[in-house]
């Protein structure tokens, strides 16, 4: 993952947990399933809408009430011998005004939904965007994009094809339940013993609906997640000829996902007759009694007639809400991992609207501030300062991997500080402290002499400038990679960012130039190539503190030869951090920090470390600096 900053930091034993980190994130705890009134909360902004659909469904339920009724004319008309132009001239305008009301109904209720989906979505995507990394460390990309996709669209189902029909065929089920009350009572009650058995059924058959459908998102995250991987990892899975052993291990998710499918499936097809088995016995009985009290002559054909038109109007909306248990059901299932993730804390829970305030000031003063760095810089004294730092990644509950230890340095205002060290030393987890996405266990880490627990995010990144190891780059242009952190750069500064890390040349080569799309990943970029762009982006915004994680590390001898002549020139005016394995790339920085095992064992000059530091001297041989 992109975000992760344990990149640099990966000891073996971190790398062998990362597999089981990603698992954690599966089966963590399960949070509380979601209720009816959380689906129902997503209501609220549109409420104007369905008050007009409540009036709509007034109408409807009227003008569809009202039709046995004049059935119930027209046949008595007949019967008596009498004129029925009138009662059937009556019968088709009801008709054609309840499916012109039904109509506006249904576009209604349909866009309602969108809106609640829309509004789902905006709320799953703010908060996604905004997780503290920590959580980018447990969590499978995958799995988290399926939750914008697949459960979103769950809750609108739900919302289209269940809760809101079965919320409109209530005021038709009450109406011609109060018709046949007074119609026959007798009739009415063989009608509601058989459709309370059938209620029965259906709420006890469908009680393991919402926890299944929940297992069956979270496998179709699963599977979501492994096609991410496999899919960003292509070109190693072919290379290393483990395409087919990738596909089977998607294929047991997809299994996995089918098998819960089908359980749902399953439940569903006991469910789905139920209602037709209600139509069907409560037909047959009312039928069946009302022909005998006909023949009796406690009930008139026209009675009976419109009893039947009631008993089916009546029997439609609960048809659609035995369909509404099972999508509601459903919906409550994906709406549960929909509010897991809101129940996150995001990054920036803790800011106030001052601090807001704050923010919004310091873009402003950056956008007014002359260009040069230097300009919007103290004097003297440390731009940089860690001051007992201990810091470690938690895998699980208590399961926490120690990185920096005790960690004291300064980097002096306007300097170039290199951080060097083994592997695992914690060099990047050092700068992924400064941009807070973690924050120190003990000890304090300040910023231009503030410590940044006291400065809200906002404010604090943009006074820095990051590259990172993996320096990723965005699908799109060019030109909207550099304006990632400036929007309002122009196409100037853009070419002398570019031209600084020897990339300008190459980017004229296209005609499209600062419009070049560099694909997925930037796919369309050699690894060099994305390096420097990654640093060109940071460039341009023109940050006085510019963090630099392996800036060379994927360059061949004459670029990387021209970055450091890059480095050289950004530094004027800033103060610039660099984690570096090439000591020759920092060989002639103002200060060299040597870390091992998380803590500070050497800081001097390239000349200094190798008089004093046996690691350094150590990291310089093999490197073939030194004899």
């Amino acid at each position: 993952m992109a975000d992760r900053a344990v990149a640099d930091d990966t000891a073996a034993a971190d790398a062998a947990s990362a597999p089981d980190a990603a698992a954690a994130g599966d089966v963590a705890d399960s949070p509380p399933p979601a209720r009816l009134r959380d689906l129902l909360s997503y209501l609220g902004e549109h409420r104007r809408v369905l008050g007009v659909v409540v009036v709509i469904s007034l109408v409807g339920a009227a003008l569809n009430l009202a039709q046995p009724l004049m059935v119930n004319a027209v046949i008595t008309s007949v019967t008596a011998g009498e004129t029925f132009g009138a009662p059937v001239a009556t019968l088709v305008a009801l008709v054609v005004a309840a499916g012109v009301v039904g109509a506006v109904q249904q576009y209604l209720l349909e866009r309602t939904a969108e809106g609640v989906v829309l509004t789902a979505r905006r709320r799953l995507l703010h908060r996604l965007l905004r997780l503290p990394v920590r959580e980018y460390d447990v969590r499978r990309t995958g799995d988290l994009v399926s939750r914008v996709g697949s459960d979103t669209t769950m809750v609108r189902a739900a919302l289209t094809g269940g809760l809101v029909d079965a919320l409109g065929g209530v005021l038709v089920f009450a109406g011609a339940l109060v018709a046949m009350a007074l119609i026959d009572v007798t009739l009415l009650g063989i009608t509601l013993a058989v459709i309370v058995v059938a209620v029965v059924s259906v709420v006890v058959a469908s009680s393991r609906i919402q926890t299944l459908t929940r297992a069956s998102q979270e496998a179709v995250g699963r599977v979501a997640a492994g096609v991410e991987r496999a899919l960003s990892g292509v070109r190693t899975i072919r290379a290393a000829g483990a395409t087919e052993r990738e596909g089977r291990r998607l294929e047991v998710d997809a299994e996995a996902a089918y098998g819960l499918g089908v359980q749902v499936a399953r439940i569903g097809a006991v469910l789905w007759p139920v209602s037709g088995l209600a139509v069907q016995g409560a037909f047959l009985a009312v039928l069946g009694v009302g022909g005998y009290r006909v023949a009796a002559g406690t009930l008139t054909v026209a009675e009976l007639v419109t009893f039947i038109l009631f008993l089916f109007m009546m029997l439609m909306p609960l048809g659609t809400a035995f369909s509404a248990v099972i999508t509601v059901r459903s919906a409550l299932g994906a709406l549960a991992r929909i509010q897991e993730i809101l129940a996150l804390p995001a990054e920036d829970d803790d800011a106030t609207d001052q601090r807001a305030d704050i923010a919004a000031q310091s873009v402003t003063a950056a956008a007014t501030a002359p260009a040069r760095p230097a300009d919007r810089l103290g004097t003297g004294g440390a731009m940089v300062e860690l001051d007992g730092v201990r810091f470690g990644y938690r895998v699980g509950e208590a399961d926490e991997r120690p990185v920096l230890r005790d960690v004291s340095l300064a980097v002096p205002r306007g300097s170039t500080t290199a951080i060097v060290g083994p592997s695992g030393a914690g060099k990047t987890t050092l700068l992924a402290l400064l941009e807070r996405f973690y924050e120190p266990d003990s000890g304090t880490v300040r910023v231009d002499g503030v410590d940044v627990r006291d400065l809200p995010r906002a404010v604090l990144r943009t006074r820095i400038g990051y590259v990172e190891q993996d320096a990723p780059v965005l699908a799109g242009t060019i030109r909207e990679n550099l304006q990632l952190a400036a929007p309002d750069v122009d196409d100037a500064r853009c070419r002398a960012a570019l031209a600084s890390v020897n990339l300008l040349e190459r980017i004229d080569e296209h005609a499209a130039g600062l419009d070049t799309v560099v694909g997925d990943d930037g796919v369309g970029l050699s690894g060099g190539e994305r390096q420097r762009l990654a640093i060109a982006r940071a460039l341009v915004g023109d940050a006085p503190l510019l963090l630099l994680d392996e800036p060379t590390a994927s360059l061949d001898g004459r670029n990387e030869q021209a970055m450091r002549e890059a480095i050289r020139t950004a530094a004027v005016g800033r103060t610039v951090l660099i984690v570096a394995h090439r000591l020759a790339t920092v060989a002639d920085a103002d200060q060299i920090v040597v870390l091992d095992a998380g803590r500070v064992v050497a800081t001097g000059t390239h000349t200094e470390l190798l008089d004093s530091s046996e690691l350094y001297r150590e990291l310089a041989r093999h490197q073939l600096l030194v004899g």
